[in-house]
């Protein structure tokens, strides 16, 4: 049997083959904690986001005339449908955030409601967006009160207003191909400008067209 001395002479410890030992350790647990954590960083990312549908609603002049607009959000959050509520001068800083969110594939629906001066703002942001080809899937006005012109890619677009009131029409644009609905309510004596937005029945509607839309 060889003495541990004859082995020790034949290979000698020195410090520089004891730094060449730790590196190599160091070395293999350092690519086994790499490799570790690179598997699981591409498994947390191999789930992408899933797309959400986003409703609109816009409320008309000072905020304190279009609470229904904050009625049906809430509903439809319980829902679990994202809304976001707003006043009308907003249009154009929501038309860019629904641009931003429908091109990077967050969005799959997008959808538009709003009361006075808001419906006019619906017609707006539904143009807006039509011009950076995001389609809106809904958009309901609820007695706007300028004529507005329905533009953009609106696959129905439902228009309650009070014609003897200070509600108007919406007109078909030459480049809308959508569905385009007018419809009167002057004959429902319980509704007015200022309440349109708030009476349960018309809210009820209005749900059941998103609903149907979603």
């Amino acid at each position: 049997m060889k003495s541990f001395a004859h082995i020790s002479a034949k290979r000698p410890f020195t410090p520089r083959r004891g730094l060449l030992s730790l590196f190599a350790v160091a070395l293999s647990l350092f690519l086994m904690a790499h490799s570790t954590g690179a598997g699981a960083g591409a498994a947390q990312s191999a789930a992408p986001a899933k797309a959400y549908d986003h409703v609109f609603l816009l409320r008309g002049a000072f905020n304190i005339f279009s609470l229904g607009m904050d009625e049906i959000a809430d509903k439809l959050q319980r829902r679990g449908v994202r809304t976001t509520v707003a006043n009308f001068l907003s249009w154009e800083s929501l038309a860019d955030e629904a641009v931003a969110e429908y091109k990077s594939g967050q969005v799959r629906a997008i959808i538009l409601v709003g009361h006075s001066s808001g419906a006019n703002a619906v017609a707006e942001m539904a143009a807006r967006l039509g011009q950076h080809g995001v389609p809106v899937r809904l958009a309901i006005g609820l007695d706007p009160t300028s004529r507005m012109v329905a533009s953009g890619h609106v696959d129905r677009y439902i228009n309650y207003y009070i014609a003897g009131g200070l509600g108007l029409a919406v007109v078909r644009g030459k480049q809308f191909s959508g569905v385009l609905q007018n419809i009167d309510v002057e004959k429902n004596p319980a509704l007015n400008h200022f309440n349109i937005d708030k009476n349960q029945a018309l809210q009820g509607r209005v749900l059941s067209e998103i609903r149907a839309a979603l």
